[in-house]
């Protein structure tokens, strides 16, 4: 059970400091890593997301990223590849180590780690994590087509595209 996984904790620096499970994490607001990783195809558009209802963060929501919570003595990267092959079936595909950031709202505090990778395959979606998903453009998810969208994902986004950061 997800509530269950034991998490990585940091500190404002994004040094690790103790380990909890995820359910207290959520329920303290503790300072956690997690993955994001924007999967493009071959013509530049990117796989978008539509989170289940029962998600525990943003449920219902539109994800531009897959990813999640880095597990206590996960690495970004395990994390990522982890995280890709079981919310979309994505395995066997190069994942490009990006930026890290910070992001804060009311209810999330995390040092997020983005990736992006290319792929052209049969999504495989999970069914605990996601409804639904399809292609977009960047310049419509940007523009508010697609609504709501999870806002750490979204602001990841914007500093990819405004870093001028290639997408695979």
């Amino acid at each position: 059970m997800a509530d269950d996984e034991i998490v990585a904790i940091v500190d404002e620096h994004n040094n690790i400091v103790d380990e909890t499970t995820r359910h207290r994490m959520r329920l303290l607001r503790l300072i956690h890593r997690a993955t994001y990783v924007f999967v493009f195809n071959a013509e530049g558009l990117l796989y978008l997301q539509k989170r289940t209802t029962s998600k525990d963060m943003y449920p219902g929501f539109y994800d531009a990223a897959a990813g999640g919570v880095v597990l206590s003595g996960e690495s970004y990267e395990e994390s990522a590849l982890r995280e890709v092959a079981e919310e979309l079936g994505v395995t066997n595909t190069a994942l490009h180590a990006c930026f890290d950031f910070y992001y804060e709202d009311t209810d999330n505090r995390v040092w997020g780690s983005v990736f992006t990778c290319q792929y052209d395959g049969k999504f495989v979606h999970q069914p605990e994590e996601v409804d639904s998903g399809l292609f977009v453009s960047v310049h419509d998810l940007l523009i508010g087509k697609y609504y709501p969208v999870t806002p750490d994902t979204l602001e990841a986004l914007r500093w990819l595209v405004s870093h001028d950061t290639p997408v695979s």
